[in-house]
């Protein structure tokens, strides 16, 4: 360890940086025997925040080679690839402050960015140049950490993301809470509630539609999400007739119910691209065989559900 140090010190030494060996061996050690961290990862880890710390501009001991999301291949590697944010959904931890998915023309991740990083925020449909992030492994599926080692350079180029269409058939057997009437941020376009929207505050509030539901094809159920002109053309509802029904019943669920009536328990073949958890619906074919008697049960228990 103290070889590595003496590494680490040489490095800084030759841009005009003078670390005291002692300093960066002693944040090796805590890494490594209290954290348990990888030697090769507590090098990573003690030179970026050092050259932080001394305003170095080159990050020491950091590779500059770009990686495709498609090669990401192991846990607890260091990377950088540049990539377009598909989608950013509300964290639940307090100590992520964001979640979300960064997509290449080879494939997606989803990223985890740590409230420490003290990070800017990353936003849907723009590109950025992540450095020195942290691959993990996630519910059988590769991510990416953002700590405070890691970089976040916004791109002006835009970044072809790869496609990923599923074709899923099989009845909808939930019409999920979120679904309806609902207002988004005119700027970041998130679901606000009450007016407020965790980005920006207070806000007047967009109008917009959408289904979020579940179709099961008998062996595994999926989450799929449907835009507002996809809920038009399913429902045959428009915004402006959901608008009224809320102002009449002074209930936005009244629309959640109506839309649950026309479709829980009927059997749709639905195409689209699968983002996070959701299928995005971009297609989708009602099938004529409909059992009256999954319909009812769909019902009943979608008004169990209001209730």
């Amino acid at each position: 360890m103290r070889e590595v140090a003496e590494e680490i010190k040489e490095e800084f030494s030759k841009a005009g940086v003078d670390i005291p060996v002692d300093e960066i061996e002693e944040k090796l050690r805590t890494l490594v025997d209290k954290y348990y961290v990888p030697l090769d990862e507590a090098k990573r880890s003690v030179a970026n925040s050092l050259a932080k710390k001394y305003g170095v501009a080159k990050v020491v001991g950091v590779s500059e080679t770009l990686e495709k999301i498609a090669d990401i291949d192991a846990p607890k590697k260091w990377v950088n690839l540049k990539g377009k944010v598909v989608q950013i959904w509300k964290s639940e931890s307090d100590v992520i402050s964001q979640v979300g998915l960064i997509g290449d023309e080879s494939g997606f991740v989803r990223f985890v960015k740590w409230k420490s990083a003290d990070l800017p925020d990353l936003e849907e449909e723009k590109c950025y140049l992540l450095k020195n992030v942290v691959t993990d492994y996630w519910q059988g599926q590769y991510s990416i950490k953002l700590n405070r080692n890691s970089e976040i350079i916004p791109l002006e180029e835009d970044i072809e993301v790869a496609s990923q269409e599923v074709v899923k058939e099989g009845a909808i057997v939930s019409v999920q809470q979120g679904s309806g009437l609902i207002k988004r941020c005119p700027m970041c376009k998130r679901v606000i509630v009450k007016g407020i929207c965790n980005e920006h505050g207070k806000v007047e509030g967009v109008y917009d539609l959408r289904i979020k539901a579940v179709i099961d094809d008998g062996k595994s159920p999926q989450d799929i999400l449907f835009n507002k002109e996809i809920t038009e053309e399913l429902t045959g509802i428009s915004i402006e007739q959901a608008k009224e029904w809320v102002r009449e019943y002074l209930d936005p669920s009244v629309v959640q119910s109506e839309i649950a009536k026309k479709i829980l328990g009927r059997y749709f073949v639905v195409k689209g691209n699968i983002v996070g958890q959701y299928l995005l619906v971009e297609s989708f074919e009602q099938l004529k065989d409909v059992r009256e008697e999954d319909v009812q049960e769909a019902l009943q228990k979608a008004e169990e559900m209001l209730s």
